[in-house]
């Protein structure tokens, strides 16, 4: 019993890393959380949550396969990765706060759905990120292969549950201060992260080409 609380423990702990820096994900689930209300933040820091579940499960169960994998094919993955970066800021930059805004109260399956996938692909779009898992696993003994298959489970729920407190705590903040934006500071916040996106992409491009 407690080797699995150690797990629940560490699996959270692992998620919350993982999750807190404040990327173009955080920046994307404010903007969006803002523009259309909390529950597109929500949905937007669960399709991050998901993906680094998939990462978490990739580097648990074939740890040496992905490391080698990223290796030989890191060229390719950052200038995939980037060019998905920049062209999805070019649409935050564009997008119109007040089309936003109107249509937060008739929100449908299939926006919260675009909403979803879009941080999933965002997130699955940085695989380095399978590299911070690695040394987390490693830092806190997760993973190992004592550990029974149940364990591991309990291990990847406990990741995703980290992963999304964060998103959920960050998206009930933001929340609480969105009447105090008005129309201008959405419209500036969309230019701010549509911005900070595309440089990252350009950043991450010119990167992999030296």
């Amino acid at each position: 019993m407690n080797d699995l609380i150690y797990i629940v423990i560490s699996g959270f702990i692992i998620g919350l890393f993982t999750s807190v820096p404040v990327g173009p994900l955080g920046i994307l689930t404010i903007q969006r959380t803002l523009n259309r209300g909390r529950w597109h933040g929500l949905i937007t820091g669960l399709g991050a949550s998901t993906s680094d579940l998939l990462y978490a499960a990739i580097v648990g169960f074939s740890m040496s396969f992905v490391t080698d994998f990223i290796n030989a094919h890191q060229f390719w993955i950052q200038v995939i990765g980037s060019a998905i970066i920049i062209l999805f800021g070019v649409h935050v930059f564009r997008s119109n706060p007040v089309d936003r805004l109107s249509s937060v109260k008739k929100a449908t399956k299939s926006d919260y759905f675009s909403d979803y996938i879009s941080a999933f692909g965002l997130c699955l779009s940085n695989p380095l990120i399978i590299f911070i898992f690695i040394g987390l696993f490693a830092q806190f003994n997760f993973f190992t292969p004592e550990q029974t298959w149940y364990e591991n489970i309990v291990g990847l729920c406990s990741i995703l549950l980290g992963a999304f407190s964060w998103w959920l705590t960050l998206t009930l903040l933001v929340s609480k201060l969105r009447n105090r934006f008005n129309i201008r500071g959405l419209w500036i916040l969309n230019r701010i992260t549509g911005l900070l996106l595309v440089i990252l992409g350009l950043v991450v491009c010119i990167k992999a080409l030296l």
